[in-house]
């Protein structure tokens, strides 16, 4: 428009000349159709915001928070999101509020800080409740008849002045009971008072009590409560000619250094697990004995050391038949378990 060359105008606004020509002849073109782009006229404002920005403001007015402002307006069917409120509020010229004490916080729902597991609080006055756990009290009667607290101390089971040894295998014994997979699953039953009275203690103990409680309970004592229960029940129970061994991986998600990879037969594949032997009764269907955490190379060691507790147990061996790691138990023919480690 100012008659001026080509490679001055490109210089000025630091344009190379080639690249200066190419838009000059887009331009004679119609090819740049933004050097002439027009605004578009209609609603610049958020229809969300718009409708609930009054509501937002007397509720600050009423000292509510960006959060509590946001969850009272989800309750009111129009979900607003914290971000878009603040943003609201700061358009008005609201101040952030300054941290406030517990009392100076509106009313509303909050979570409740539940009992801590203490044999000394508990008590058995009559009472009503409900509860979901009603089918762990068809098991009361065998525990009793196998004296489970004996049998806990007996064992020399850890324990603490608040839940001692018996109540807290009934704690653990609860879980497996109810099929609960992981022991962080109990919170959502730690408020149930009929899972706190099966275990004969004010409430049930958190996770972290079974986490920990779990961590100190050695081979050894383990083998000793298994001894012990096979003096109570072998004569009800035991009454088959043959045993079924078998060693089972149990998939570990986790990190840890010295978990081992074992194979999985279900994934077709090797993975970090936890190697278990387990033995079973071939004709009462009863598990007898179980070992964990089994390293490798050591699974001829544990079928012998589970020999040599049969022997102390009955006082003597009987036939046993062997399956490979997670596959069926193989119902064995005569003879004494083979001293070779399975493949």
């Amino acid at each position: 428009m100012d008659d001026l060359p080509s490679a001055d105008v490109a210089r000025r606004f630091g344009y190379s000349a080639g690249a200066f020509r190419v838009l000059c002849h887009a331009f004679r073109r119609g090819d740049l159709p933004e050097f002439f782009a027009a605004t578009r006229p209609g609603r610049h404002d958020q229809p969300k915001k718009s409708r609930a920005h009054d509501q937002i403001v007397a509720l600050r007015k009423r000292n509510y928070s960006v959060y509590e402002i946001s969850q009272t307006l989800k309750e009111q069917g129009t979900p607003l999101s914290a971000t878009a409120v603040r943003e609201v509020l700061a358009a008005e010229g609201f101040a952030p509020l300054p941290r406030r004490l517990d009392e100076e916080r509106p009313v509303r729902v909050g979570p409740n800080a539940q009992a801590v597991a203490n044999v000394g609080d508990f008590v058995l006055s009559p009472r009503e409740f409900t509860t979901r756990m009603g089918g762990l009290f068809l098991f009361v009667p065998d525990l009793v008849r196998l004296e489970s607290d004996a049998l806990a101390q007996a064992a020399k089971l850890p324990g603490s002045r608040m839940v001692p040894s018996d109540h807290a295998l009934r704690a653990s014994l609860a879980l497996k009971l109810w099929a609960i997979e992981r022991k962080s699953h109990i919170m959502a039953l730690v408020a149930d008072e009929g899972l706190a009275l099966f275990c004969g203690l004010n409430a049930m103990p958190k996770k972290s009590f079974l986490s920990e409680y779990s961590s100190r309970i050695t081979p050894q004592k383990v083998a000793r409560l298994l001894a012990l229960w096979h003096a109570q029940v072998s004569g009800d129970l035991f009454t088959g000619q043959s045993l079924n061994l078998d060693f089972h991986s149990v998939p570990y998600f986790g990190e840890h250094p010295l978990v081992e990879s074992h194979y999985l037969a279900k994934r077709s594949r090797r993975q970090p697990s936890i190697l278990v032997f387990l033995a079973q009764d071939a004709d009462a269907q009863v598990f007898c004995y179980a070992s964990d955490d089994i390293r490798k190379g050591e699974e001829a060691d544990e079928i012998f050391r589970f020999i040599d507790f049969w022997k102390r147990q009955h006082g003597k061996r009987r036939n046993t038949s062997c399956s490979t790691p997670n596959s069926p138990p193989m119902r064995g023919s005569t003879g004494s378990m083979p001293p070779a480690s399975p493949s």
